[in-house]
């Protein structure tokens, strides 16, 4: 990474901490930036505001997940318009997920360019078909098995796995009249459990996996998988 993408990804990691501040009261204690383009990842650790500390106390996990899916609507035009002035990325896509329970949390952006897509998913990287295969045996075990599954290393310690055509004709009439965020709500709470009860991954990548994120563009009968990793294990 040269300097100019160090001070690109130190402004956006500084303007979507700010964002996230002003809206919650208190911002991530850190934000790593991942750019390998068309996807930009963004990375939050340490986040968690005093109101939702209690609430997480609580046991209120739904009530977080909900008032944060809120304010992240009024949020994504803003940091997509920053990475536009920034970085000169065209956001078509935005994903966004919580680990609540290790005050993390994840931003996934991409863009809509073919030629860069298909560089990156061509790059091969340690346990990549029998990652696929892990993430196919959860899909199925969870909906349906994925129509397309396709995989990008950002960096070393940044993994995207994506998969398209995974609802199933129950989900699909759910949304239709109207009940997308519940079922937001129900997959992310199912589907994490699968991910993160899953001693798998880190035999299957030859490193420990710090954060898994999970977060669906139900529009597109699409979900991206974000595995944040620490290689020196």
């Amino acid at each position: 990474m040269n300097t100019t993408e160090k001070q690109t990804n130190f402004e956006i990691a500084g303007h979507v901490g700010r964002l996230l501040r002003e809206a919650f009261g208190k911002g991530p204690e850190s934000i790593f930036v991942s750019i390998n383009r068309p996807f930009v990842v963004i990375y939050l650790r340490s986040f968690l505001s005093p109101t939702e500390r209690i609430l997480l106390k609580q046991d209120q996990i739904f009530s977080i997940q909900n008032t944060r899916d809120l304010v992240m609507k009024s949020l994504i035009p803003e940091i997509k318009a920053y990475l536009l002035l920034l970085a000169g990325m065209q956001i078509r896509e935005f994903y966004y997920d919580w680990g609540l329970n290790n005050h993390s949390g994840v931003m996934v952006g991409i863009e809509t360019d073919e030629d860069r897509l298909q560089a990156c998913l061509q790059e091969r990287y340690t346990g990549k078909e029998e990652l696929h295969q892990e993430i196919d045996t959860i899909s199925f075990q969870v909906q349906k098995r994925p129509e397309e599954l396709y995989s990008c290393m950002i960096n070393e310690r940044t993994l995207l796995v994506i998969r398209n055509g995974i609802l199933i004709s129950i989900e699909k009439e759910l949304i239709r009249i109207g009940h997308e965020e519940s079922l937001k709500l129900a997959k992310r709470n199912l589907e994490k459990n699968h991910l993160h009860n899953n001693s798998h991954f880190a035999d299957i990548l030859k490193s420990q996996v710090i954060d898994v994120f999970v977060d669906w563009d139900f529009h597109l009968d699409k979900s991206v998988i974000a595995f944040i990793l620490n290689p020196s294990r």
